[in-house]
């Protein structure tokens, strides 16, 4: 474990520039067993490629000149009011306890509570070594905050629950992975950076006093209405089980459901070897590290469920009465498969325009995507088609998708305006891996033009947007993206 390297002459300075964050910090607040405070590593030649304007409102920043934003986003200048720090976690990494993890590579500059009334971190991504780095360099290379920046907002676009992108800025450095590749930093935005991690750190050092003190923060930050740790208990597992769902719904596989990436706000968070699917398979894998499928798609649920299991585990610890305790979580816990299932079944009714709940609906959902995964059916493509008539050309066997359509086609005549549902549900625009690895090439040899252009098809997911009909394409033989990485 290492301290802050940064010497005195290369310690960020206050900035006094125009850009302005309205701060309201209370995880600062805090015992300090919670995080190290720790400044931003300054970088050579930082510069502005995206600002999200419309978050930076929404959030309550005001803009500056884009030198300004460039050096306060880079971490070269710490705005009024930061106050900042690196988090303390813990984690299950593919089901191995690793006892201490924290933020080896960001800093938390502090929070804002927004125009909408919602209180936000603001945290530099990529921002240099903290004492929680282990080793590593704390940096982040360009292709990853590119990637995290065009999916996280492409999320946000899609209606699922998700940290966002305010900034990305090269810093004009060079990091080392496998080969020299660009340095850049992503601002984040969430509504918090609380994980099953966070809780169980403390709980396995035995530190109950602060695991209280962590759990009636939490209460407070996120779930005022929650009845002590049992009433958050249920209340995160409420916000996971409606977005695993969600997340299946557009084809979206996470690839490293760690616990220390599960987020207590119900958020999407940590951006890393996901993807989303092309052709339909359930038990579809990305991430080069998952060798053994563990976060495959179809087994999403069953991995949120095993996380809430650990955040019950960590919460108990914190009663006297364990055994009244363990009744209680595990009743939660138990209750999760089911919510999912529930959640997950509004999706996919939607997705086939139902909204009505019958009997038999969900062996006509399984039904389709069997037949989707038989024949190589693009998943966000089939779906789309749904509303037109073009749907059985996603089969490799049109006749498999007309024997299916029959029943479907009944059941919709029980129904008010399945064309309008379907299209409310069924994206035509996702961040396709292939369009993805694409715009960092193009930024990687200095063209931003295919990274602003994603963003900007992406924010308009659901409308058809015929001049951008490209990006609705699957990849070619030789296009095809078949693993991806994390970006440490």
């Amino acid at each position: 474990m290492t301290g802050p390297i940064s010497p005195s002459s290369l310690n960020p300075k206050s900035s006094n520039n125009a850009l302005s964050f309205p701060f309201d910090n209370s995880y600062a607040r805090l015992p300090t067993a919670f995080y190290a405070q720790q400044a931003p590593v300054p970088v050579a030649a930082p510069r502005l490629v995206a600002f999200n304007e419309t978050l930076a409102r929404l959030i309550g920043i005001t803009p500056g000149e884009v030198e300004d934003m460039a050096r306060v986003f880079a971490g070269n200048d710490l705005p009024q009011g930061a106050e900042p720090i690196a988090q303390l976690y813990s984690g299950h990494q593919f089901g191995h306890y690793n006892p201490q993890l924290g933020d080896g590579r960001a800093v938390l500059l502090g929070e804002t509570v927004g125009t909408d009334g919602k209180r936000r971190d603001i945290q530099l991504k990529g921002s240099g070594p903290t004492p929680f780095s282990r080793q590593g360099d704390g940096r982040a290379w360009l292709g990853p905050v590119l990637r995290e920046y065009v999916v996280s907002e492409a999320m946000h676009a899609l209606g699922i629950p998700t940290t966002r992108a305010l900034a990305a800025v090269e810093t004009g450095e060079d990091v080392l992975r496998e080969v020299a590749l660009p340095g850049a930093v992503l601002t984040r935005v969430a509504q918090s950076h609380l994980r099953v991690g966070t809780f169980q750190v403390f709980a396995a050092r035995g530190d109950v006093q602060n695991l209280k003190t962590l759990t009636q923060y939490a209460i407070a930050r996120h779930y005022p209405q929650a009845n002590g740790p049992m009433g958050l208990l249920r209340a995160v597992r409420d916000a996971q089980a409606a977005l695993i769902p969600a997340w299946m719904s557009v084809g979206f596989i996470h690839g490293v459901m760690n616990t220390d990436n599960c987020a207590i706000s119900g958020e999407t968070i940590d951006y890393g070897p996901c993807a989303f699917m092309d052709s339909y398979h359930p038990n579809m894998v990305f991430s080069s590290i998952d060798r053994g499928g563990r976060y495959a798609y179809s087994n999403q649920p069953d991995i949120v469920v095993w996380n809430i299991a650990q955040l019950a585990t960590a919460l108990i610890q914190q009663f006297a009465d364990k055994d009244e305790a363990v009744e209680e979580a595990t009743e939660i816990v138990h209750a999760m498969p089911a919510l999912l299932q529930e959640n997950w079944l509004r999706n996919f009714r939607a997705k086939i325009g139902l909204i009505r709940e019958e009997e038999g609906d969900l062996e006509l959902i399984s039904d389709l995507l069997t037949r989707m995964a038989e024949n190589q059916a693009d998943f966000t493509n089939t779906f789309r088609a749904l509303a037109g008539e073009r749907a059985r050309d996603q089969f490799t066997d049109p006749a498999a998708f007309d024997g299916w359509a029959k029943n479907w086609r009944l059941r919709q005549e029980r129904e008010n305006d399945p064309k309008r549902v379907m299209k409310g549900a069924n994206p035509a625009f996702i961040p396709r891996n292939h369009r993805v690895e694409q715009m960092i090439q193009a930024a990687m040899a200095g063209d931003y033009s295919p990274f602003h252009r994603l963003n900007a098809v992406l924010a308009r997911p659901f409308d058809a947007q015929p001049e951008a009909a490209d990006l609705c394409h699957p990849p070619s033989s030789s296009e095809i993206v078949h693993a991806t990485f994390c970006g440490t």
